[in-house]
């Protein structure tokens, strides 16, 4: 039994000198501190993504809400108050309710793509949250 100790032994010490010589090192593991951070930052920046991502949303669909608000403002201001204002109405003020139709139409369904967006952001960041539950995103 101590043969085979003593040549283990051997084996190890000719195998750790011929390492040396090559310039190659054995194996060694990152403190667990180490990865820890590393897997922060890692999903930190995920996180971080997904926020701004979600933010941008956000904003031009606050942007957005208010500039189709406006046009159905100027809309209704432009179609008159009479019962009969669509039987002889200029040909200028037709023209300006279809632009105004088609702005509203093209902003109406732009705030309903970025409704669903928000949603799947919002989805996303909570899927995040939960896989990751030692994650805690920055304050703010």
């Amino acid at each position: 039994m101590f043969q085979l100790f003593l040549r283990a032994r051997a084996h190890n010490l000719l195998h750790e000198r011929s390492h040396e010589r090559s310039g190659e090192k054995g194996f060694k593991a990152r403190a667990t501190e180490r990865d820890a951070e590393t897997d922060r930052v890692r999903i930190g920046s995920v996180f971080t993504a997904i926020e701004t991502a979600l933010q941008d949303a956000e904003r031009e669909q606050a942007g957005l809400t208010k500039r189709v608000d406006d046009a159905l403002a100027r809309s209704a201001v432009t179609f008159g108050n009479g019962t009969d204002e669509y039987l002889d109405r200029e040909p200028l003020d037709n023209y300006h309710q279809d632009l105004f139709a088609a702005d509203i139409s093209n902003g109406q369904r732009r705030l309903k793509e970025l409704a669903n967006t928000i949603s799947h952001l919002k989805f996303v960041k909570a899927a995040l949250l939960t896989r990751f539950p030692d994650f805690k995103p920055p304050p703010g």
